[in-house]
């Protein structure tokens, strides 16, 4: 067995404002082509106003994080990023922190190893449409 890498990318269009997109199909692809049966993959969203995470997708959940995180990091308070530079997204910031740019699943048998009711989402918290570029590296046997 040769261990190896594989490189890729997906791209998703975003409204912003804590639009929060399942991408576990997506992902599921991008290892099904890469022939990796164990090992593991690492998704990464460039950038600092967007995050990765997993979550059950389904409306009520995904309802209650954006009300939590609108809890946690209000956008109605005043951030010195905004005075800095004028763009009105420094919450979008602190929230993508908080969360984090990265993920790494399992990969057993060339499937991702998530739960029955657990789906990998991208979250762009930033208050204007983007388009999201996601990096997908894939490594193992």
């Amino acid at each position: 067995m040769n261990f190896r890498v594989t490189n890729d990318k997906l791209s998703f269009r975003t409204t912003g404002d804590t639009d929060i997109l399942d991408i576990t199909r997506e992902v599921s692809d991008k290892v099904a082509e890469s022939n990796i049966k164990d090992g593991q993959v690492l998704i990464f969203v460039p950038g600092s106003t967007a995050a990765l995470t997993t979550i059950e997708y389904e409306s009520g959940v995904i309802q209650d994080l954006k009300d939590t995180i609108d809890r946690i990091v209000p956008k109605s308070i005043p951030y010195r990023h905004d005075a800095r530079w004028g763009d009105g997204n420094g919450y979008s910031h602190v929230r993508a922190a908080f969360l984090g740019p990265s993920l790494t699943v399992p990969v057993i048998n060339g499937h991702l190893v998530t739960g029955m009711w657990q789906q990998i989402i991208l979250i762009d918290f930033d208050n204007r449409p983007r388009t999201r570029n996601i990096s997908v590296q894939i490594s193992g046997v």
